[in-house]
């Protein structure tokens, strides 16, 4: 680790000695339940009104909720801090997720749960991206500038990869308590696990250390730098990765569905995120020749290139689905370090917070529409012919869109830039 003092001009300090020991549990298990809470609002939707087309459009809304209030909630933080803005959402949101679960079993019309799924995403308290802000600010204040590059992409590196764990697990989490109790517990092990772990996320030490826009030596850049192009791409890019995750969840259940065993599809998709946190975590080691851009669309291919394999596995059986699912893996881990790499070096003067949030939502957003479209494809499929085919197919699409961003993104970044080193040329 570096060592430097808070000027940054001499040695004494570590990133782990500024954030100690318990702030990456503590971070891992406080954005589990953002990853619960699409597939959770989709479970208890189905089960208590019994129409996967309304599970669907629930988790919809989730998504929803969460692209236009999460930005929102990264530029409160960005001008007030984080302490405060994930105490309030934090509360928020618990009591969201259990008015949730009387709701889906009320009486009350299906426009009353949309509304409640809609403040579900609306107030999620954003921890993964605030722990990223967090992170690089700190890196960015106490370690010296010939380590922050290094540093940063490692922290990065392992963030992207905490977010494929919760992701792939999650799901997992909420299939387990889902079948051992009922459908109504994993929103409440949510609610739980956000009023104990976002909370103490939020008094953590650390979260004094890295400064509102307020407090930072230059003025917050001004809105219009969150819509230029260079950024937006980067959100849409990471959308697309949302995309993936949705419809390659979403078809999974369904073709296990189809042959009976719904339940072991959370096992089955964890053949995706095994490979895919061991690369992220590798990202570190790459050459910085090879650049951020190139990494982008790599990456893409592999996904593709997964999606291509799943899209055709229908009759081929399970080897060929978890071969698909590996490719897959390969692709999605660094193309998230990639992304929110981007991300970082991208963001304007103190408006960090608010990009992290931005890119958070867009995975979120795309996770939730990816799942509803599937969802309703594939239960017309099992309705029409009982088998699942086309959203089979779906993954390889969001894919292809991923690959087809990067490649935009080529074309939108320069060879060299003069941004801060917090990673290779992009």
């Amino acid at each position: 680790m570096p060592h430097t003092s808070s000027d940054s001009s001499s040695t004494g300090t570590s990133l782990i000695a500024k954030t100690g020991f318990t702030y990456f549990p503590l971070a891992l298990i406080a954005r589990l339940p953002f990853a619960m809470m699409v597939i959770g609002v989709l479970t208890i939707v189905v089960s208590a009104r019994g129409s996967m087309q309304l599970g669907g459009l629930g988790s919809a809304m989730v998504g929803i909720g969460s692209a236009a209030i999460g930005p929102l909630i990264g530029a409160a933080a960005d001008r007030y801090g984080q302490r405060i803005v994930l105490l309030v959402t934090a509360v928020l949101h618990s009591a969201a997720l259990v008015s949730l679960v009387w709701v889906a079993y009320s009486s009350l019309p299906n426009f009353a749960v949309f509304a409640v799924a809609f403040a579900v995403g609306a107030t999620s308290p954003q921890t993964s991206p605030m722990s990223r802000a967090r992170l690089v600010a700190i890196i960015r204040r106490f370690l010296p500038v010939e380590r922050q590059g290094k540093v940063t992409s490692t922290t990065l590196a392992y963030e992207s990869a905490a977010d494929e764990i919760v992701f792939v697990f999650g799901p997992v989490i909420v299939g387990l308590l889902a079948t051992t109790f009922n459908a109504g517990a994993p929103i409440i092990a949510a609610a739980a696990l956000t009023l104990l772990f976002v909370i103490a996320f939020a008094l953590h030490p650390s979260a004094k250390l890295s400064p509102t826009a307020s407090a930072e030596e230059e003025a917050a850049a001004p809105v219009r730098e969150l819509f230029r192009a260079r950024l937006l791409v980067i959100v849409f890019g990471i959308a697309s990765v949302g995309l993936v995750f949705g419809t390659t969840l979403t078809s999974l259940t369904a073709y296990m569905q189809e042959h009976g065993d719904p339940e072991a599809a959370g096992l089955v998709y964890g053949a995706m995120g095994v490979g895919s946190a061991i690369l992220a975590l590798a990202v570190s080691l790459f050459s910085p020749r090879f650049t951020l851009r190139a990494r982008w669309v790599v990456f893409s291919v592999f996904v593709t290139v997964g999606g291509v394999i799943l899209a055709t596995s229908h009759d081929a059986g399970m080897p060929r689905i978890i071969l698909a699912l590996a490719i897959m893996g390969i692709g999605v881990g660094p193309l998230l370090v990639t992304l929110y790499t981007l991300g970082t070096a991208r963001s304007p003067q103190g408006r960090s917070a608010t990009v992290m949030t931005m890119l958070g939502s867009g995975i979120i957003l795309g996770q939730s529409l990816a799942a509803a479209f599937t969802g309703t494809l594939s239960e017309q499929e099992l309705q029409a012919t009982g088998e699942v085919r086309l959203s089979l197919m779906l993954p390889l699409i969001a894919g292809a869109i991923g690959l087809l961003l990067g490649a935009a993104n080529w074309f939108l970044t320069p060879k060299t830039t003069p941004r801060i080193a917090t990673s290779p040329n992009e």
